[in-house]
């Protein structure tokens, strides 16, 4: 599938990175799934980024419109599933 991700162009390209690797991890918890680890940490590095909730809500808004996948629905897993090794959602 092709779509363009939400970045915002004043980021820095390590920060354009790190936005990315989440959105891939996002992918990864619909398609297959992702580990909870790296998740958690991408997760982190996100929201220095994009540290306030409603920026962080538009930014799911955007990559929901754009991919399909929910943002929201993977981090409320990653929070709700602290056991867990890997996260999934469909």
């Amino acid at each position: 599938m092709e779509y363009s991700y939400p970045i915002d162009v004043d980021w820095t390209q390590e920060e354009i990175l790190e936005v990315m690797a989440f959105y891939n991890l996002i992918e990864d918890a619909y398609e297959s799934e992702a580990n909870r680890e790296q998740l958690g940490q991408a997760y982190k590095n996100f929201k220095k980024i994009i540290p306030g909730k409603a920026d962080e809500n538009n930014f799911y808004k955007a990559f929901k419109e754009e991919s399909g996948y929910d943002g929201y629905k993977v981090v409320k897993a990653l929070k709700e599933n602290k056991e867990a090794t890997t996260i999934s959602v469909k």
